[in-house]
């Protein structure tokens, strides 16, 4: 039986902050030089979202791979709509900000074969608090509410594996978990959350 994933507090839900624009925040555990190591080193990264080079400097290539199948143990398969891009899927943008270890930001651009939001863009803030860090995830320039949704559901999924890798725990099947999310951010984001870009 797949474990399923346990509710979350509803300051971990995603934020709508205007058209097209949403923001998620976690406390995660420190230091922050390792928390940067997370979000910008491949080995680090490909064990919470995806793997991939970073050239860390305004103007840089970021590529992440995608293996959201090889994420989690024990975990549901992924939905339908999401099965072509199971196994592996690529983005690519590139650095519009970088700051070690406090300021990463880049553009979250095209998904390989298909056209996934290019030119919206990915900020993540860090901040010491005590031993811990808090993460500030904001995407911007989503082109649509499914764009929001998704993104979202992505995200809200994606850090929950980070926390629970940073904190030693096993983490709940991302699977699982984006199914249940993708539902609740279905109802959660409303129909007017869209920009015109």
């Amino acid at each position: 039986m797949i474990p399923q994933p346990s509710a979350p507090d509803s300051a971990d839900y995603a934020v709508v902050l205007a058209p097209g624009a949403v923001r998620l925040e976690r406390t995660l555990p420190g230091p922050i030089e390792r928390v940067w190591a997370y979000l910008t080193e491949s080995d680090k990264r490909k064990q919470w979202l995806g793997s991939g080079e970073m050239e860390l400097a305004v103007g840089g290539a970021v590529e992440h791979v995608f293996r959201n199948s090889e994420l989690t143990r024990d975990d549901a398969p992924p939905p339908a709509k999401h099965a072509a891009h199971a196994v592996e899927s690529r983005m690519h943008g590139r650095i519009t900000a970088c700051e070690p270890p406090r300021i990463l930001a880049y553009t979250w651009g095209e998904v390989e074969g298909e056209h996934a939001d290019a030119g919206s863009e990915v900020r993540f803030e860090l901040t010491p608090v005590g031993t811990n860090v808090r993460l500030v995830v904001t995407h911007r320039r989503l082109a649509s509410r499914d764009g929001m949704v998704g993104v979202s559901s992505g995200w809200h999924s994606h850090l929950t594996v980070l926390a629970a890798r940073l904190a030693g725990r096993t983490p709940p099947g991302f699977w699982a978990t984006y199914s249940r999310l993708e539902d609740e951010y279905e109802q959660r984001i409303p129909a007017a959350a869209t920009s015109a870009r």
